[in-house]
């Protein structure tokens, strides 16, 4: 017989999988300002690197309050997600397009990852975790505005250029 899980255990194997997840991001968003055309489109990457560190740092907080080791799960979601960006990248490289194919794949990793903060950030409120609510709002509100600001660099600019 299978053992009863609980919303506690959804929890942790859910921070599990955006560790995981935030993790392969860290490693990508350096090789998609690499690759970028667009000196706006690049230096976002670069900026989101370095707040994607800290959301890593967040999550290891909230393992530390739980009282369990900072550990990935394997993430297939964002593997998938990270594979689709590599695509573009090889397929589209030197195009005018290509911009636009990477702002493309960086909002789906953006939504992939609000839909899981989101997620995280109502189960801790459900479970009384108020630490863990803020760290995982905070970097909710940065992944938020992550997607504006590409989405205003795809409107204002990199479409056009691809158009």
């Amino acid at each position: 017989m299978a053992t009863e899980k609980t919303l506690d255990d959804l929890f942790l194997d859910t921070l599990k999988d955006i560790y995981y997840a935030e993790k392969q991001i860290v490693k990508t968003l350096p090789k998609m300002a690499k690759a970028a055309q667009s000196e706006e489109l690049r230096a976002g990457f670069e900026q989101h690197a370095v707040e994607s560190e800290g959301h890593v740092e967040r999550l290891e907080q909230i393992f530390e309050l739980l009282g369990k080791p900072a550990r990935g799960k394997t993430c297939d979601a964002i593997l998938g997600i990270i594979e689709e960006g590599k695509s573009i990248m090889d397929e589209f490289k030197g195009t005018v397009a290509l911009d636009a194919g990477l702002v493309a794949a960086a909002q789906a990793v953006e939504h992939y990852e609000i839909a899981r903060y989101g997620t995280l950030k109502t189960w801790a409120s459900q479970l009384g975790m108020k630490d863990a609510v803020a760290l995982l709002d905070a970097t909710l509100q940065e992944e938020v505005a992550t997607d504006k600001k590409l989405s205003q660099v795809a409107t204002a600019n990199v479409n056009q250029k691809a158009a």
